[in-house]
This record gives structure tokens, sequence and C-alpha cells, in this order.
């Protein structure tokens, strides 16, 4: 029996199960739907076994697929990884960028990163994936990912992407601090209403403010609670009036000079370490590689310019 399977045929098997169906596929490749189903086929031909279990509504791997595709993704990333660097030796980097990034990073932070990354590399096609649990990169088809303070897998490197802390601050409306006492104290917080998030383990985000020489946990009453996947939302609510909320001071500057919102106990406001892009320890693609090199330096001048970050 002759299995003999192509590169370039396991690719669009590869890129179905990332893309989440055919014609999603068949829109990333540039070709026709029933072009990526004939060549699924051919490929289950060839090899005597289904690689994918069909709905009308979605697709997904069977075991024989799943295992297929654990083993071939690295190698022909790798191959990716060779030809783009060739065609990149002239200095054009081309390619794809797929990252998985927390929802936290995208108000501020990657905007301006990747806006002077790509005026820098036009060629290079960048995709964001939003999602706040900490994942498997390379099983989500994802080049790398940014988290803060995540615990990282052994065989991935991390450096640091953007601000070297962050200020985590509170913040509400004038027209709700007129209706209620402005808080003196962290103690003062307690008898007031907390617009809070909710991580993905179940947990609310804390609120840590400095007291004295210590950190406390605040634990006000909360009287919205919102999803870690909405956290632009929060402070619309926060503008209207439904009660304090905590989030980084950088995405609250613009409304604290157009006075939207008020800062609240800002001489117990506490930082945290700033993000950092993880990706693993093989070689990395080309666009890869520009960013990492990108971030790098974007970073060293950051300190230069600013030594206290």
């Amino acid at each position: 029996m002759k299995n003999n399977v192509s590169p370039d045929d396991l690719q669009v098997f590869l890129t179905v199960l990332t893309e989440g169906g055919f014609r999603a596929a068949a829109g990333r490749l540039g070709v026709a739907p029933s072009k990526v189903s004939t060549t699924i086929s051919r490929i289950e031909e060839k090899l005597g076994v289904p690689l994918l279990l069909r709905t009308t509504r979605s697709v997904r791997a069977t075991e024989q697929g799943q295992l297929l595709a654990e083993r071939v993704a690295p190698l022909l990333c790798e191959v990716n990884a060779a030809v783009m660097e060739t065609a990149s030796s002239k200095g054009l980097v081309r390619g794809r960028l797929k990252l998985n990034v927390p929802g936290a990073v995208m108000p501020d932070i990657l905007p301006p990163l990747l806006s002077d990354f790509q005026h820098r590399h036009p060629a290079v096609e960048v995709e964001l994936v939003v999602e706040n649990g900490l994942v498997d990169i390379i099983a989500a088809g994802c080049d790398a990912g940014i988290r803060y303070g995540a615990h990282l897998e052994k065989d991935m490197i991390s450096i640091r992407i953007g601000p070297r802390v962050q200020q985590v601050a509170l913040a509400a409306s004038p027209g709700y601090l007129a209706e209620r006492e402005h808080p003196r104290t962290p103690a003062d917080l307690l008898r007031h209403d907390a617009i809070r998030y909710r991580l993905l383990s179940g947990r609310l985000l804390p609120w840590v403010l400095k007291d004295g020489d210590q950190t406390i946990d605040v634990e006000a009453v909360t009287r919205l609670t919102l999803s870690v996947n909405a956290l632009n939302t929060g402070l619309t609510f926060a503008r209207n009036g439904l009660g304090i909320i905590g989030a980084f001071r950088s995405w609250l500057e613009s409304d604290f000079a157009g006075g939207t919102l008020v800062p609240v106990l800002p001489d117990h406001w506490t930082e945290q370490d700033g993000p950092r892009l993880y990706y693993p320890s093989r070689s990395t693609s080309a666009p890869l590689r520009a960013f990492i090199d990108f971030c790098q330096n974007s970073s060293r001048q950051n300190c230069r310019l600013r030594p206290d970050i």
C-alpha cells in the first residue's frame, strides 16, 4: 500500500484543525472548500484510517488524526521556519505570526508595539488569539504567547514585553463619589460598591493595597462581577457610577485626564510585574525571531529612556 502523503497535503490537514473547519481552512489557504475536502479524503484513503470526524457544525480529529497532527505539526513548523529564514536572508521577513495573548495587554501594550513592528516588517501577517488562561501554545497552533506571572513549561523561554512593572489603580466616577463618602483608608472600601473581575479559575481578581509597610487584600462588597474576558467593559460601568473599579493605571490615564474617572486611594496602589512573551526553546520562525528581537530592542530603549521602569 502506498501511503506517501505530500507535505502540502499534510499542511491542508493541519490547517483544517487549527481553523476549525473546511471552509475556514479554504479561506486561510486561498483555495476552494471542495479542494480541501478532496485533499483530506485523499490523505485518509492513502493512510487507510479516518483522520477527521465531520458533522454539519464542526470538524474534529479522530484519535489517529490527533496523533498524526501532534507528530507532523512540529516537523512542518521546522520546515516552514527554514524556508522563511532562507527567504528572509536578504532582510525582508515574510510569513505569519500567531500570538496567544490575554485581554489585559490589548488596550495599551500591544497596539503601539505591533504598529511599530509592522511598520518595520510590513510583509508579516499578525494574528492575535485572545485567551486569559495559560494555554499550550503549540497545541493551539500559535507561535508564542504573552502572560502575566504564569508558570511556564521547561521547554519555554520568556522575555519582557512592555513595561517592567504596572501599577494597579482604583478609580470611580465623580458622580459615584459625590453620593458616597470618598474612601480615605483601605478599610473604607468595605463600605463601597466594587466592580470586580472573576478569573477563569473562578476566583475574584484580588484588590491588593499597600497599608504602611504591608500589603493587604481588600474584600469590598461586590456589586458587579465581570469575566476577565470583558476587561474593557468594566471601565464603561465604572464611568456610569456603578462602583469602584481596579485596573491597570495605564488604562485609566485618559479617564483621569478627562475627569470621567477619579483616582481612589492613590497612595495605597501597588505594582506587579509586567507581561512576558513566551515561546518554545527550539528554533523559531523568521517572523517570531524578528518579533523577539524587536521586543528586546524596544525593552532596552525604554530602560534607557525611563530607568524607573
